[in-house]
């Protein structure tokens, strides 16, 4: 399959990682209101190593976590995409689909805009039968993500994330999902 370099929404345009992305992927990554509902903040170096990750992801299968950019202003603002789930749970193999914005572009409707482009990629061009997502249970804003773009909370799926410690109080997680037919009834209904 060729691999899917670029998606546009109506403000966005979801990208490849450029080199020149890092000042500011870093600056986020070591936020910690942008990562209050991660295990730790993220070094430049650590940053570095994510994006190169993140593009070994689209190398080998074609998609992943695109770089986010503000079509009027040209701003670097996140990062928005697809991923194979990198651990082992009940619920994989699967596909997950996730989000990390820049703190002074919340609040806008970027992070739905960009999730609702990369689900409809997952369905129409990935011919994906279901995307999950997940978070720590306190992190009430991404599950409103979660939820706008249609998806469905599984309370039997919670589960314990195995990358993040058994004494940290991130490690428990809340399960969402959405399959083709779920996602085809919400564009119809």
């Amino acid at each position: 399959m060729e691999p899917i370099l670029e998606l546009e929404s109506a403000r966005l345009l979801m990208r490849q990682w450029r080199d020149e992305d890092l000042p500011e992927f870093a600056a986020m990554c070591a936020d910690p209101q942008v990562m209050r509902y991660f295990p730790a903040l993220l070094s430049r170096l650590d940053s570095a190593a994510l994006i190169g990750r993140m593009r070994g992801h689209f190398a080998e299968h074609g998609f992943g976590f695109w770089a986010l950019q503000r079509k009027d202003t040209g701003a670097f603002i996140g990062l928005t995409g697809l991923l194979h789930v990198g651990f082992e749970g009940a619920f994989t193999p699967a596909v997950e689909i996730g989000w990390r914005l820049a703190r002074e572009h919340w609040g806008l409707g970027y992070a739905s805009e960009a999730a609702w482009t990369a689900l409809r990629c997952g369905f129409d061009r990935l011919a994906l039968d279901e995307v999950v997502a997940f978070t720590t249970e306190a992190n009430l804003p991404s599950q409103k993500v979660m939820q706008a773009i249609g998806m469905h909370y599984d309370p039997s799926a919670d589960f314990e994330h195995p990358k993040v410690g058994a004494d940290n109080p991130l490690r428990h997680h809340v399960l969402y999902r959405i399959t083709r037919e779920q996602w085809l009834e919400t564009l119809h209904g």
